[in-house]
């Protein structure tokens, strides 16, 4: 044990100095038929993945899992066949057309178990890639923007490879790991990659939906927003609400301005107070300046942040996530396009039934109320039924509220009558009448 500060920090830099190396040395660590983790979101380090690229034509059946990733998509190109699989955890926008042509791999899983499948052994990890801030004095680096899916695989992966980047943010909470645990050390001065919430297309139809979701959400809620333009969106339509509070999988950009307002400060959460609770940053630059070394953020382990039974400690607890389309009986198909995959569960079933076992929990499934296809052709996203193959993420017993720009549709403790004439209420008024029809014939009405 060391006996003094300065012999013990004067360990931690002879380690990082003696770790340190490029990114082409530290992934010939990585062997044929090794199960590689790989740190997710805005968090990628570009660096190890390009390094991992170039090696791969050496190496064969190479497996690498990670959760949602943005960054390009050279490392589940054709070519990497046979050398590198990818095992994606949440669809994302890179590795889609892969995944679907049958050239990588798309495991389910809900968000508050992801971890879990790397720390229970269910999915050994030979190697992690992740993605860190600066040491402190004591020689401890930030998981930074992504801590909650990371910092378990990591921990008990054999060989750790750590980008450790000038430009990530320290955040605080669980997310710390000892230079001493890492096995080799790129020091980087990058940016990250960033990811606006904000944009749609369809900004009058998302600020429609944002508004009626604005009229659930009670003074002290705590909120939980998903991945999308509609969560954010809610964000702007709550400035004269009162003492909101946040736990959820992920922030963005837009719990800056309603803190700087004074509506976000915590004040009435039953779990950690005053604090902003999540697992993953996923925004702007802004974003990841704010949070630096902010003590009113912490970031925790996605198996905790998203357990149901945590989340349901929250009272008034909110949940705001998105749908592909609802079908008359309140399924909710949110990971695929019919048979074709398209995203993941993600966090949507740990908070939406976190949410409905809160007391005054409100659990919300939001989308607009139609679809329009690459050759124009408008389709309703209210359904009769869903899609042939299309994946139920949220069942018919665990939905309460369905909103459109149309309006609230209330499903819990409904009938299949009751439900289908609520549904037909919000959808778009061109499909009601079809979808009144369709309902008739399977005697939903």
């Amino acid at each position: 044990m060391m006996q003094s500060g300065t012999s013990e920090q004067a360990n931690w830099r002879q380690i990082y100095q003696e770790r340190t190396t490029t990114p082409d040395e530290a992934v010939k660590a990585i062997k044929s038929g090794d199960r590689v983790f790989l740190t997710g979101n805005a968090s990628v380090p570009l660096p190890l993945l390009d390094a991992l690229v170039r090696r791969a034509p050496e190496l064969r059946d190479v497996e690498v899992c990670h959760p949602l990733t943005i960054c390009p998509a050279d490392y589940v190109a054709p070519e990497m066949e046979g050398h590198l699989r990818i095992n994606s955890m949440f669809i994302s926008a890179n590795v889609r057309k892969a995944i679907n042509q049958g050239r990588a791999d798309f495991t389910p899983v809900m968000l508050s178990e992801f971890p879990l499948l790397f720390k229970d052994g269910h999915l050994p990890v030979d190697v992690a890639l992740i993605h860190v801030s600066t040491p402190d004095e004591n020689g401890f680096c930030s998981m930074g923007a992504e801590s909650g899916l990371t910092i378990s695989a990591a921990e008990v992966s054999k060989i750790v490879i750590a980008q450790v980047n000038e430009q990530m943010p320290r955040t605080l909470g669980d997310t710390a790991m000892h230079i001493d645990k890492m096995d080799y050390i790129i020091p980087s001065d990058t940016p990250l990659f960033e990811m606006p919430m904000g944009d749609d297309a369809d900004g009058e139809v998302v600020e429609g939906i944002a508004a009626h979701i604005a009229e659930l959400i009670p003074d002290g809620a705590t909120m939980q927003m998903g991945i999308g333009a509609i969560p954010n969106a809610v964000l702007k339509f709550l400035k004269d609400k009162k003492d909101l509070g946040v736990h959820s999988e992920l922030i963005s950009d837009g719990v800056i301005d309603l803190v700087e307002a004074g509506v976000l400060n915590g004040a009435r959460k039953t779990l950690h107070p005053g604090k902003i609770i999540c697992g993953f940053l996923l925004g702007t630059r802004r974003l990841y300046d704010w949070v630096d070394n902010n003590p009113l953020v912490e970031l925790h382990r996605t198996e905790y942040v998203n357990d149901p039974f945590v989340v349901a400690q929250n009272e008034r607890m909110v949940a705001i996530n998105s749908a592909i389309e609802v079908d008359l009986t309140g399924q909710v198909c949110a990971d695929s396009i019919g048979p074709r995959f398209h995203s993941a569960v993600g966090g949507q079933l740990d908070f939406i039934y976190g949410a409905s076992r809160s007391k005054g929990g409100v659990p919300i499934i939001a989308l607009p109320s139609t679809s329009t296809l690459r050759d124009g052709t408008v389709l309703s996203r209210i359904v009769p039924l869903l899609k042939h193959g299309a994946g139920v993420v949220t069942s018919r017993n665990h939905v309460h509220y369905v909103v459109t720009e149309y309006g609230i549709a209330d499903l819990y403790g409904k009938t299949v009558r009751q439900r289908t004439a609520a549904l037909i209420k919000i959808a778009h008024p061109r499909f009601r009448d079809e979808i009144r029809e369709q309902a008739r014939e399977l005697n939903y009405l």
